[in-house]
């Protein structure tokens, strides 16, 4: 496995363009996750042709967790009652474009291809149409793949997808196919299925369907022949993944190298707690191996329940409350609403921090994001995230980690932040132990705007880690929950 900390820019021009942007006024974040731009896959074919299976083999051989399949299916219009009644007779054309809502699949496909979540609609083939209020949400996708026999007739989505398949079968193999799916899986009757054949589906093959194959890159023949042609596609968007990861990777180690580097001290986004001799007490008791984990968890709790009072030190008040003392007496004093403020934790790591935030705000609202580097190559991927209902409301959201090696877990996690409309300024990172690099990284990223509290930050040297080998191993959240 691949450390993303160990790695170094090949090219040094990348290396001067970063730093010179970072002397600009540009504040737009700078790191771009893997499921922005991500690799768009178009699977057509006319009815019965097998696109589907292709697509899902596909799928299933790239075999990530963030690979999304999408069936243009779902994006047939809504129908009026007397397109509905002609649905039921068979005498509904649901083969021309126009029964597609391309518009909306654009649109979705559009909002995946610029990393934002997205709805898409399910469709009822038994009651012809969309079941109400019903969608399927799709946020964080490194790859996309769209089958539909109109896959590749639209030229906004032959503009998104980065490789277009076609798959080619005679009209009568794919007759059989259909019938067989029709009768069996949904339930008509063997003559309207002919019938619809006949008035519909076989001329608009022919008309729509058959002409988008020159818009294909591969064209892969019938199943039964494929093998070879499908395992060839597979092979390719491997090598393209693979590229984009090694080059996701190394922009990830650019963040955290600069010709000339600020010490920590003078960055105004990055604070220390102070060294007090309570602190230093702490810190000693949690790097000690021989600390019972009880007291490990007690010390831990103790020096998390710091960080998190640090950070809501600026928390804003609001109008003051008027309040009767224990004495009687009636004061009007300033109030502060913590209702305003959430927590995000990267799980295992964060959850050592969820009884210090219970404890210093028991309503506060906690969502969790899951960020796991990739066993071959090391790069980080998001699985899921369960994010508070709108989050972009909220003052304040801590990110908490107990423990920042590389830094490319929370960088990833600052950015599902911002997709869902969390203001860069309002968003606060909380870890116990960081390494420098770690901590540059998620700097450098987000051009110095995120706030950053940590308990301690181990310095390291020009290459960027000798000084913190021991810091390196995730140790913090082991020795808490036990599994050391």
């Amino acid at each position: 496995m691949v450390d993303p900390g160990r790695i170094i820019a090949s090219s040094g021009h990348k290396y001067e363009e970063l730093h010179r942007v970072a002397g600009t006024e540009e504040q737009s974040p700078r790191y771009i996750p893997p499921w922005t731009t991500p690799y768009i896959i178009g699977v057509g074919g006319t009815s019965g042709s097998g696109k589907t299976s292709v697509a899902v083999k596909i799928t299933a051989s790239i075999n990530t967790p963030w690979t999304v399949l999408i069936s243009l299916d779902n994006f047939y219009k809504p129908l009026t009652p007397e397109q509905h009644e002609l649905a039921v007779n068979n005498q509904f054309d649901f083969d021309t474009p126009d029964a597609v809502d391309l518009d909306l699949a654009y649109e979705c496909i559009k909002s995946l291809k610029e990393g934002k979540k997205t709805s898409i609609p399910m469709y009822s083939f038994t009651n012809h149409n969309r079941i109400p209020g019903k969608t399927i949400s799709i946020y964080g996708s490194s790859v996309v793949v769209i089958e539909g026999i109109y896959a590749l007739y639209d030229p906004r989505l032959l503009e998104l997808m980065d490789l277009k398949i076609y798959v080619d079968v005679d009209l009568d193999v794919c007759l059989a196919r259909r019938l067989s799916r029709d009768i069996v899986s949904r339930g008509r009757d063997l003559k309207g299925c002919i019938q619809q054949w006949e008035t519909f589906v076989k001329p608009n093959a022919d008309k729509y369907v058959h002409p988008t194959m020159k818009n294909a890159d591969a064209i892969i023949p019938s199943m039964s022949n494929n093998l070879v042609a499908t395992q060839t596609v597979i092979n390719h968007i491997k090598s393209k993944l693979q590229l984009k990861s090694r080059r996701h990777l190394e922009e990830l180690s650019i963040l955290g190298h600069f010709h000339e580097l600020k010490p920590l001290s003078e960055m105004s986004n990055v604070h220390q707690i102070e060294h007090t001799s309570q602190v230093v007490a702490l810190k000693t008791m949690l790097l000690d191996k021989y600390t019972a984990r009880d007291d490990f968890v007690f010390y831990f709790d103790r020096i998390a329940t710091i960080l998190v009072s640090r950070a809501l030190d600026d928390i804003s008040a609001v109008s003051p409350k008027r309040v009767i003392t224990a004495t009687g007496h009636e004061l009007e004093l300033p109030s502060v609403d913590f209702d305003k403020v959430t927590s995000i934790s990267i799980v295992r790591s964060g959850d050592c921090f969820m009884r210090s935030l219970k404890k210093t705000v028991p309503s506060m609202a906690i969502g969790k994001v899951l960020i796991q580097s990739d066993s071959h190559t090391g790069e980080p991927q998001l699985h899921c995230e369960f994010l508070p209902p709108h989050i972009e409301d909220y003052e304040q959201v801590l990110l908490v980690e107990a423990q920042v090696i590389s830094g490319a877990a929370v960088i990833m996690a600052i950015q599902v932040l911002l997709d869902h409309g969390v203001s860069l300024s309002k968003i606060k990172v909380l870890v116990y132990l960081a390494t420098e690099v770690g901590i540059r990284r998620i700097t450098n990223a987000f051009n110095d705007t995120v706030q950053i509290y940590a308990g301690e930050v181990v310095a390291s040297d020009a290459l960027g880690f000798d000084h913190c080998r021991w810091a390196r191993k995730r140790f913090v959240d082991s020795r808490y929950f036990g599994c050391d």
